[in-house]
């Protein structure tokens, strides 16, 4: 048993050793990326360009619902964390050894509007770790509602819609204010896959993930039973 035991933590402390190897070159790899593009496009400008925009709708434009309900299904730490959120990282990176892929990432909203603003989805560990790089900035320079709000104005929704005021335009004819609590939780489903989830391409699969997103919500403790089926009995359909 002894025997056993010291060669499981022999192996376990080689593994160890080889993922903080990995971690240290890809770690220096990607934050020579990061160095580069924010050399060439600082992130001041990117930000201030955004911002600049005709439709951009600041923070105080988005309807409470739809704020909560990208949380919820986003990044329901966002609050707490400052760009990266190790636990879901840990998760991510558990399920991708299981599954022997690099299906889950664990990102933050605030990653996720790094590798927007930079990056494309080319799933690199170097890009990963320019990613958090850029993230760290972000929260440094930029409070909670002015990332969520440049994230929200940056996403892609689905036939040519950037944004959430072209998404909100495009499928319900509303400025963002306007959006119903049922809207809100529609759009904050998409972006999870933009094409599958067009409400006007495909109907029931976008209500299947507004439903998912209503759940998330509840298990978030941001609504409840009662309000779940208020909401759905604005459903069309």
């Amino acid at each position: 048993m002894k025997k056993l035991i010291k060669w499981i933590l022999g192996i376990g402390s080689i593994f160890l050793c080889i993922m903080l190897a990995i971690g240290i070159i890809y770690g220096a790899k990607g934050y020579f990326l990061y160095q580069g593009v924010i050399k060439d496009n600082p992130l001041s400008q990117l930000v201030e360009g955004i911002e600049s925009k005709q439709h951009y709708t600041p923070y105080e434009e988005l309807p409470e619902f739809y704020i909560h309900a990208v949380v919820a299904v986003e990044d329901h730490r966002f609050q707490q964390h400052h760009g990266v959120d190790p636990i879901a990282i840990c998760r991510a990176a558990w399920n991708d050894i299981k599954t022997l892929s690099f299906a889950e990432g664990g990102s933050t909203i605030t990653q996720q509007l790094a590798k927007n603003l930079y990056f494309t989805q080319e799933k690199k560990l170097e890009r990963k770790f320019a990613e958090i790089f850029v993230a760290f900035d972000l929260e440094r320079n930029y409070t909670k509602k002015e990332i969520l709000s440049l994230y929200v104005n940056t996403i892609y929704f689905g036939n040519g819609c950037y944004g959430i005021y072209d998404a909100a335009q495009k499928y319900f004819g509303k400025s963002p204010k306007e959006l119903t609590p049922y809207e809100s939780a529609m759009l904050a489903g998409i972006p999870n896959a933009p094409s599958a989830y067009s409400p006007s391409d495909n109907p029931e699969l976008a209500e299947q993930r507004l439903r998912q997103v209503l759940k998330r919500m509840e298990a978030c403790g941001v609504i409840t039973k009662t309000e779940i089926t208020n909401i759905l009995e604005e459903s069309p359909h």
